[in-house]
């Protein structure tokens, strides 16, 4: 990239991948959600004061304006984790990475064809038979990278949600590790209140924290709700391996902006009103669909931004996100949000007064 060093210039520390390593007890990483979404701990940073405080996330009514407009994503995570077993006998395990298509170019009557993750003791080759507990056959068409296959599915467009809903599971991520999976409870809760359009294979977890009734305190305080769609792939969880954080390749996501929303938020710069983004993806989603002067345009589209340090945010002027793994870009975009200085500091405090980590962990609000 053109901002990397030259062969013979050191690294800033600000674009080090070490610079974003911190250390994480593993009993801070929760297993489980809260008893009750908006009673999850909430730690409000205040970017202007540079001041830290302790809350709960039914609190949160009390630090937005009543000119705010609060932006969710309202992506439906599909049950895309699918575990089967080879002819020989050994166990495979399928992430279906975009369990919906991402244009109209499908037909609903066409046979399914996805790239999926695999976790197999070895490689798939192509021809060979994935068998379900009750017989039904998916068939790897090729291997596409390590670990990475497109496999063929015993099912047309239009009935492949349907299949997923009845073969796969929630796709939790690998740092929880239940003994046991739960996966009615799951089924609810690794999923928004708000969430509407399937597409995602990891929820947008800043949202989990939102009940009904929160949304609700919301709106009588006069916040005004928006909603965008970016389906979350496991792009955004890939670690950072370059030792230069520019270095690093982001996948595409795809997202959608509503007229609605872009129209409101054209309103609201237009009336310096703030905008406050629900999570890392609705982040992304509105930089994305910014132009050269700062308009949200509507529509389809697809996103393979990185925020870390020194990007200058468009839209967005307050962030609602949980706690992020060391070294991740979710955490580099916090830290470009936030300044790296101040949010490190926060990731000290939370983890001193013990909040819950990652996805069903605690969140964080800085504006």
């Amino acid at each position: 990239m053109s901002d990397s060093p030259g062969p013979h210039e050191p690294l800033s520390e600000t674009f080090s991948l070490s610079a974003f390593h911190y250390e994480l007890p593993s009993e801070l990483i929760a297993q489980e959600p809260a008893a009750t979404r908006d009673q999850s701990r909430l730690l409000v940073v205040d970017k202007n004061r540079g001041i830290i405080s302790h809350h709960f996330f039914c609190d949160l009514p009390n630090f937005l304006k009543d000119s705010d407009i609060l932006v969710l994503n309202e992506t439906h995570v599909v049950p895309a984790l699918l575990i089967g077993r080879k002819s020989s006998g050994g166990s495979v395990e399928l992430l279906v990475l975009d369990p919906v298509p991402p244009s109209e170019s499908s037909s609903e009557s066409q046979t399914v064809v996805r790239e999926c993750l695999i976790k197999s003791s070895k490689p798939l080759k192509s021809g060979t038979k994935i068998i379900m507990n009750d017989g039904t056959e998916l068939v790897t068409e090729r291997p596409v990278s390590p670990g990475r296959a497109r496999v063929v599915f015993p099912s047309q467009e239009k009935a492949f949600m349907a299949f997923l809903s009845r073969y796969g599971s929630m796709p939790l991520p690998p740092y929880i590790k239940r003994t046991n999976r739960r996966e009615q409870r799951d089924r609810e809760r690794y999923q928004t209140v708000y969430a509407k359009t399937s597409g995602s294979v990891a929820a947008p977890t800043a949202g989990l924290h939102f009940s009904h009734q929160l949304l609700r305190n919301l709106q009588d305080r006069g916040v005004t709700l928006a909603h965008v769609v970016l389906h979350v792939g496991p792009g955004t969880f890939i670690p950072v391996r370059e030792k230069d954080i520019r270095e690093h390749k982001m996948e595409r996501e795809h997202y959608f902006i509503p007229p609605e929303t872009a129209h409101l938020i054209g309103k609201a710069i237009r009336e310096n009103r703030r905008i406050v983004a629900v999570g890392t993806t609705t982040v992304r989603a509105l930089e994305s669909a910014a132009d050269e002067n700062n308009i949200v345009k509507t529509g389809y589209g697809s996103t393979n931004l990185f925020i870390f340090p020194g990007y200058h945010f468009k839209i967005v002027q307050g962030l609602i996100t949980n706690f992020h793994l060391p070294g991740s870009t979710l955490l580099m975009l916090v830290c470009a949000f936030g300044s790296y200085d101040l949010v490190m500091r926060a990731y000290g405090e939370a983890l001193a007064a013990g909040y819950r980590w990652y996805s069903y962990g605690d969140a964080s609000l800085i504006i």
